[in-house]
């Protein structure tokens, strides 16, 4: 019988080399108190990957050129735990700007898109809501072609979000008249799933990206950004730039929101304050 080596333990040092390398790459930053949070997130991808050590761990992650390494460590660091419509009064704020937007004979002529970037999508519960309501509020206005960016730094859960398919308990809080429209029951290994229509699927972009890019090459400017959930791991310095690149990438007129736990309060920035977690570009 084969008895794995036991793992020598994390170090301040290691610790420390996967701080910096985490921040950098993704601008998670976990600062000094997270050495148990790290230690019992990496175990178990210790042992399967037969690592003698931390240290060799790391190694690996930066030694490996195509970048699954890494997405892997910042999936293990990071919480991806969400379900369709979280957080559902911004979907109703979504609902009454898009109504007010097509009821504008000047928006109108001068949109023939309505472009919006869920940033930090995850495994897609976002981006699908998103689209539900877009497509249920677009209705009689066939003009409008809605172009849905989802964006994440993990291949991993954009190739589940790809998927639009969800376990049942995450679509409880979808309302009963888009759940019925927009979702269908199908079945996977685990059991009873439900399926986001093709219609919904079609209308989103799913695509790696990292929101430490120091610039955003994003051709048009959005209507909409969402990034929700995503800036509670980041210092405030690296907040504020997030803030101004995404100020860039707005519209005049169009809306960052973010998530019920976080504000915009301790830093400066050039969007209007709207109401909690809503601000606007001028």
């Amino acid at each position: 019988m084969l008895v794995q080596a036991e793992i020598k333990d994390l170090t301040p040092g290691e610790y420390e080399l996967f701080r910096k390398l985490i921040y950098k790459e993704s601008g998670i930053n976990l600062g000094g108190e997270k050495m148990q949070l790290l230690r019992s997130r990496l175990g178990k991808k210790l042992r399967q990957g037969g690592f003698s050590s931390f240290k060799a761990y790391y190694d690996h992650v930066v030694k490996d050129q195509t970048g699954n390494e890494l997405s892997t460590l910042l999936d293990a660091v990071s919480t991806n735990t969400t379900h369709l419509f979280r957080e559902e009064d911004h979907f109703g704020f979504l609902k009454t700007a898009i109504k007010r937007w097509v009821e504008d004979s000047k928006w109108c002529a001068d949109n023939t898109a309505l472009r919006i970037w869920s940033a930090g999508c995850s495994s897609g519960e976002e981006p699908y809501s998103i689209a539900m309501v877009v497509h249920d509020t677009l209705q009689g206005h066939p003009r409008i072609q809605p172009k849905i960016l989802a964006t994440d730094i993990s291949m991993q859960m954009l190739s589940r979000a790809k998927r639009g398919i969800f376990e049942p308990h995450r679509v409880g809080t979808v309302p009963s008249t888009l759940r019925n429209r927009y979702l269908c029951k199908t079945q996977s290994d685990n059991g009873p799933m439900l399926q986001v229509t093709p219609e919904i699927r079609k209308l989103i972009t799913f695509t790696r990206f990292n929101l430490m890019s120091p610039t955003f090459p994003f051709r048009f400017g959005f209507h909409v950004i969402f990034c929700r959930n995503v800036m509670i791991y980041f210092d405030k310095s690296t907040q504020k730039a997030l803030v101004d690149r995404y100020a860039r990438h707005l519209i005049p007129g169009g809306y960052l929101l973010i998530g019920h736990s976080e504000s915009l309060n301790s830093i400066d920035h050039s969007l209007i304050y709207v109401e909690p977690t809503i601000y606007r570009k001028d």
